[in-house]
């Protein structure tokens, strides 16, 4: 078993992460930038080492400070949470090669998925359903291109292979947009991800968001642990999930999660892992898979009763899964509001000293936050500051959990986007279920 883990990470996931260490008797060294020296998961880890200033590109993006933090504490593994270096095929490498195992898959296997094109190719030959596209990079033929759209249908949408979180995207409505889409999002795509390869797909007019969580070990095993409804989103960025999703029957769900766990045994994935898709008239649509766990795991936890971390640690130990597919069974509902310090209305992020900190809770309720009375968010990270989960055995009751909690939670000193949640929460069409992904902007007028 590993026996000592770096957190290559910061906020509720470090935290996250450290308890999941705890729990299986794993030391644990934090590793943080100047500007993080009072983070909870700093405070109480084994040993903490502080890596540069506060940019991130610094610090927590530094991987030669991130490996010379694991070699002087003796670590053996390193975990990368989610965002910064999680996805990145050459830290995951450079981990590896340094001796030290990488708690996530191998870099062959990020650098797959993580190019969407490569990505697209892999899930077509492992049967898994994807949106009709180029089948591939757009080339440089405008006529070419111009044919390539028609025979989709308009609307369209162009994307960076190399892009992710929601950029590197454009939409096409008409072939009077489309070569200087394509040209803008090639130059975008340049700057951004340094890779300026563009692929077409036709563009969904009223898609949901479904996602399915998957965990595959090296021995050749994999399962899913059902699906996460993630339609509620800004600007392509989720903003609150819930487990299962409204409308999936059992039927759907153990098709789709049997074909993305085979596609895990096909492409030799190992870990924890998400695939996405975009869900309309009943039918599914692959758009990538995420190599990493993901922010909203504590709703599949929930309804699944498993801890995702855990598993993910001990599967880059080397150790089979410890749970089969007829482990898991899906019980009630769990919902998942992403709290960000920024301003409700405006979405402006909200720095600064939180002068009072009251956590929810009660039965079905969780708050995943590394925040305290006292504790100054920074100002050059994510505004992520918590997340807050409520179960039901019913989705009527986490809808009333979470109206519950949502009211007692207190947070002051900063600005918070609760009052967007308690808005969403009361909303007639969410309490129905089933929005899809556009419904959020179009209630906020965006």
């Amino acid at each position: 078993m590993i026996d000592k883990i770096v957190i290559a990470n910061r906020g509720e996931i470090a935290l996250r992460v450290l308890r999941a260490c705890h729990e299986l008797g794993i030391k644990t060294v934090a590793v943080h930038s100047e500007a993080d020296r009072d983070l909870k998961h700093v405070l109480l880890a084994d040993e903490s080492v502080c890596i540069g200033p506060a940019p991130s590109n610094e610090s927590y993006l530094n991987v030669p400070a991130i490996i010379s933090a694991a070699e002087i504490t003796d670590a053996s593994a390193i975990h990368p949470g989610y965002g910064f270096l999680s996805e990145n095929a050459d830290f995951s490498e450079r981990v590896e090669e340094s001796g030290f195992i990488f708690i996530g898959p191998k870099a062959d296997t990020i650098r797959l998925m993580g190019d969407k094109v490569s990505a697209i190719k892999a899930m077509k030959e492992a049967g898994v359903p994807c949106v009709p596209g180029s089948d591939g990079p757009l080339g440089n033929d405008d006529a070419t291109n111009l044919k390539l759209a028609k025979g989709i249908g308009y609307p369209i949408i162009i994307k960076a292979s190399g892009g992710g979180g929601g950029r590197g995207m454009r939409e096409v409505h008409s072939e009077a947009h489309l070569l200087n889409a394509i040209a803008l999002t090639r130059s975008e795509a340049k700057a951004a991800f340094a890779n300026d390869v563009v692929y077409m797909e036709k563009f969904l007019t009223n898609p949901r968001h479904i996602e399915f969580q998957v965990l595959a070990d090296e021995h050749g095993n994999a399962i899913h642990l059902g699906e996460r409804d993630c339609s509620m989103q800004r600007r392509h960025q989720k903003v609150l999930e819930e487990a299962p999703a409204p409308g999936i029957t059992e039927e759907m769900r153990n098709r789709m999660g049997k074909i993305c766990a085979d596609a895990c045994v096909r492409i030799g994935y190992r870990g924890a892992g998400t695939f996405e898709f975009l869900y309309q008239d009943g039918e599914f649509y692959f758009i990538e898979m995420n190599t990493r766990i993901q922010v909203e795991h504590p709703v599949t936890e929930r309804v699944t009763d498993t801890d995702l971390v855990a598993e993910q640690i001990r599967i880059a130990a080397g150790e089979p899964l410890s749970l089969r597919q007829e482990d898991i069974v899906i019980r009630g509902h769990a919902i998942e509001c992403r709290i960000n310090a920024e301003d409700a209305r405006t979405f402006m992020p909200s720095p600064g000293t939180i002068t009072h900190y009251h956590a929810p809770g009660g039965a079905g309720i969780r708050m995943d936050s590394h925040v305290y009375s006292g504790y100054r968010v920074p100002p050059h990270y994510d505004s992520l500051i918590g997340k807050l989960i409520s179960y039901g055995k019913t989705r009527e009751s986490a809808i009333a959990r979470m109206r519950t909690a949502l009211a007692e939670i207190g947070i002051e000193g900063i600005k918070t986007n609760t009052e967007l949640h308690k808005d969403i929460i009361e909303d007639a069409h969410f309490q129905t279920g089933g929005t899809n992904i556009h419904y959020l902007e179009k209630k906020l007028g965006l």
